[in-house]
This record gives structure tokens, sequence and C-alpha cells, in this order.
């Protein structure tokens, strides 16, 4: 009886997670305590972040949420931190947590529009550079202002549709049948060679469109959640941010749009396959087949969530609210004009973002944990201590390196926190600013108030040199921001919207594993790392 329950045990947990995947996490459990009552709370605490940071590496084989909460779990029951400092954390970042809620949702409800522009990307432009370059282009443009998970969804959809259509047709099966699209069995001999170059075609489509999507997402405020977790530090609000990060930003834009003509041009690291003449023509065919049958229900339908699209630029590029809140405006109009009323039309829309959003306040709670032990000090201390331009390079390569095997947005999360904690020092030491150095801090990145007013409130001494700490403080804050976002296209760790399309069910169908997404990544990251590298150097 005891040995039944104990492999049942053993094959709930951690339910269809590798075994040994099961068996290193619970090794962790087991070290933990004992690193912590023998070798002390900061060599456990540092244990606790490399357990941590291989949940993150590891996301293929578990979603990092129930082993990294185990050990979050843990790390309070040890005394490592109090559920308090990771209520504050959570706290200080609501707004993130507001933005992943409902902006998500939002876009969830604006996808017909987007299918619909990528659609008449793929069928109505011969040109495969010119296709190539538009995905790369559209990714870039909605991840600055939409979720980039979403907009990465609706490319694969766009994708996975018609190889489903395309795949059946040749493999003799109608809409109604069932089919598997990974078996190639029964296409017809004829067609596999067009299939092949079918699938290297959309494989070279997506990873355009998800470097995309991260060209974009580092540019604005809301393109992906760190960004929002630095710009809530610094006071940024959505044109603030972009006027500060775009000496890095723009010239990285570049070069990344002329690496995907480069790769398109010269066939480089598995790009350049076309798109056949027969399949595009019968690719045209379909999409113009699915316009007709929309009529003018699925005409409305576009021109309104068109509509709201223009509102949420605008809501962003003045400010009007909370992300957050434009987010739920958005569901809010979208639901209403378009006659989504029932609950459980509107539940599918958070399924996306909720398992994130759950995983930030984990995030949060090994964050607690490097405050409350001071584990990153010494690290920070070291890279503080170099001089002008060296600094942020170091920053910039530091979050770069760390958000390519980990998770970007806690990477971000822990070097902005704990680096403006260092600066809050710094303005403790100047003398006679009337305040303590949070209470300035704050007032210097209050969003409400302008930073020259505050500065115009101190002794002019004073002034004079907490300008030019707080103008350093911004570069360091770009530094963190474009570390974080570019470098980490290396690998589908470091990109949520490269994992999440790695793991979808389009990836076996067109042969994007691992190592190929890896490759396909690697023009890029190598042109725009250095490119982003050279711009910290130079133009902050």
């Amino acid at each position: 009886m005891k040995t039944s329950l104990t492999k049942t045990f053993v094959q709930t947990f951690l339910g269809s997670a590798p075994v040994w995947y099961k068996q290193v996490i619970l090794g962790f459990l087991i070290l933990n305590p004992i690193l912590m009552f023998t070798a002390g709370p900061f060599i456990a605490g540092w244990a606790l972040i490399a357990e941590f940071i291989f949940t993150l590496a590891m996301a293929l084989k578990c979603y990092p949420l129930p082993a990294g909460g185990l050990l979050a779990i843990e790390a309070v029951f040890l005394g490592m931190t109090s559920p308090e400092t990771i209520y504050h954390e959570a706290n200080k970042n609501f707004e993130v947590i507001l933005l992943l809620i409902f902006m998500v949702a939002g876009i969830y409800f604006m996808k017909d529009f987007l299918q619909f522009t990528f659609t008449r990307i793929l069928v109505r432009i011969r040109s495969k550079k010119m296709i190539a370059l538009l995905f790369c282009l559209a990714g870039a443009f909605l991840s600055a202002f939409l979720d980039a998970l979403t907009v990465t969804a609706v490319i694969m959809a766009v994708a996975f549709g018609f190889y489903n259509v395309y795949h059946r047709y040749v493999s003799g099966h109608s809409a109604t049948d069932s089919h598997d699209l990974n078996n190639d069995d029964a296409v017809q001999e004829i067609k596999r060679a067009e299939l092949l170059e079918f699938r290297g075609f959309l494989r070279n489509l997506m990873m355009h469109g998800a470097v995309g999507t991260a060209l974009g997402g580092v540019c604005t405020l809301v393109g992906e959640p760190q960004n929002l977790l630095v710009g809530g530090e610094m006071g940024w609000h959505f044109v603030p941010f972009f006027l500060h990060a775009m000496p890095v930003t723009m010239p990285v834009l570049v070069v990344g749009l002329l690496t995907c003509l480069a790769v398109e041009q010269f066939h480089l690291f598995g790009y350049g396959f076309q798109l056949p003449g027969n399949i595009r023509s019968f690719l045209l065919e379909t999409a113009v087949q699915l316009e007709e049958k929309q009529g003018d229900a699925g005409k409305v339908k576009l021109i309104i969530q068109a509509c709201a699209g223009i509102w949420l630029v605008v809501a962003l590029a003045l400010h009007l609210a909370a992300v957050g809140l434009i987010g739920l405006s958005v569901i809010i109009l979208l639901t209403s004009l378009t006659g989504v009323v029932e609950e459980s039309r509107l539940g599918h829309a958070f399924e996306e973002a909720l398992p994130f959003t759950a995983l930030l306040v984990v995030f949060f709670s090994i964050v607690a944990v490097i405050h409350s032990q001071q584990l990153f000090a010494p690290i920070i201390g070291f890279v503080l201590s170099l001089k002008g331009q060296s600094q942020l390079v170091a920053y910039y390569i530091a979050n770069g390196i760390l958000s390519s095997i980990s998770d970007n947005v806690f990477v971000a999360t822990v070097y902005i926190s704990e680096t403006k904690m260092h600066f809050v020092h710094v303005l403790d030491a100047i003398p006679g600013i009337g305040m303590t150095g949070q209470a300035l801090m704050d007032k210097l990145t209050d969003a409400h108030v302008a930073r020259a007013d505050v500065l115009a409130t101190l002794p002019q001494a004073v002034a004079a040199q907490v300008g030019p700490i707080m103008h350093h403080f911004d570069k360091l804050a770009v530094a963190i921001n474009t570390g974080t976002n570019i470098p980490s296209v290396a690998t589908p760790n470091g990109q949520a919207a490269f994992l999440f399309l790695l793991t979808s069910a389009l990836a076996p169908v067109i042969r994007l594993s691992y190592g190929r997404m890896v490759m396909l990544a690697l023009p890029y990251t190598i042109t725009m790392s250095l490119t982003g590298l050279a711009a910290v150097y130079y133009l902050l």
C-alpha cells in the first residue's frame, strides 16, 4: 500500500515533468535548509537564485511557477524573507500586474483585426524579402503598443491556419476529417518538395515576426513587462520612456531590419525559403473565401477593432490613465460593441496572462530574498565602482548575459531595484538635502512632478550635486532596460514570445526545434547586441 502511494505521489508531483527534473527540485528543497543552517543565509540565498534560474532555463520541461513557487515558499519558511516584504514588492509593481491582467486580455479581443493585417501581408505580396520585412516591422510596431505574446499568437494563428488548410489539401483530407499535421505519409509525392519549402518559409516568417516583437517591445513603456517595471521606478510615462531609450533602441531597430533583409538576400542561417507559386495561389483563394464568409458583420467587427487600436495608441501616448486601466477600457469597448457578453467567452481572454502574472509575483518573492539578504550588494558595488561609460557597458553586458539564460523580467526587477537602492544611499550621503535620501528619491522619480521643479526646491549647491547623479541613474536605467531586452533574443529562455512560439502547436508541424530557433536567432543576436552595446557606449 505504501509503495503504491509513494509511486502515485512521484507520478503526480510536478506532473509530466521528467523524473530527473523532479529529483533535482526535491534535491534543492532538501539542500536549502542544510545550507541555511550550516553556511548561512547569504550562501543559501545565492543557491536559491541559482535554483530559480534553473527552473526558468528548464521552462520547456516544466512551467516555472510550480517548482519556482515551492522554492519561494520554502525561502519564506526558512526566514530568508517575510510575507510582508513580498507583499511590498508586489504592491510596488501593481501597475505591471494590472498590465498583464487587463492589457493582454484587451488585445485578445483585437485578434481578428491583427490576423486580417498579417493575412493580407502574407498572401498579397509576392517578394519574400518584403514579406519578411513587413512581418518584422508589423511585429515591432504592434509590440510597441500591444502585448508581444498576443502579437506572436496572432502571427502563429495565421501560419497555423494556412498550413492546416494546405496540409489537408495535399493529403487528400477535407476540413472535417480527423488529421495529423505532423504526419506526411498521406502527402502526394509530387507535393512533398513544395511542402518542405512551405515549412521553411513559415519558419522564417515566424522568427522574423518574433524578433520584430523584441525590436518594438524594447522601445516603449508597454512593450515588455520589464519596461513598465523600469519606467515605474524612474517615474517615466510613455513619451519620456521612449525619449530616454531612443539613443539605443532606434539604432538597434534599424540594424535589426537590415539584418532581416540581409539573411533573406544571402540565404544565411537557415533563411531564404520561398513560398511556392502553387501554394500562394491556393492560400490567396482560401483568404478570399474566408473574407467573403465573414460578411458585413465581420467588416463591422474589423472597423470597431481598428478604432479601439487607435484609442489604445492615443491613450498610451497621452498617458490618460494607468496602462492596465487603458487595457480594461479596451476590453469594455470591444466586448460591448462586438457583442461578447457571455462570461465563458470573456474568460478565455484572461487565460493567457494569468499564469505569467502568478509567476511574476514569485519573481518578486525571490527579489524580496535578494533585498532582505543584500545578495547583490557586492556585484552592484563592483559595477558601480567602474566609472563613466565603462559602467554603462558593464550593466548592459551583465543584464544581457543573465537575460539570455533566465528571464529578462526577473533580471530587470533585481537590477533596477538594487541600483535604485544604491542611489538612495548616495543621496543620503549629500549634506544639506533637508530630508532622507529615500524621500528625495521618491520626489525625483514621481511621475506627476517634473524633476526640474524638485531640484529647484533644493539649495543650489545641493541641486548641483543631485542633478548629475540622477542623470547618470537615468542612463543606467536605459542600460538595464536595453540589456534585458536586446541580447535576450539569443535563446527562447530570454524572450517570452520565443518560448511561446517554441511550446506552441505550430512549432512541431513546421519543424521548429530549440536548436533551430537558436540558430535562426543567431544573426539577430549578434547584430542587435553589438549595435546596442555600441549605442550604450557612444550615444548614452
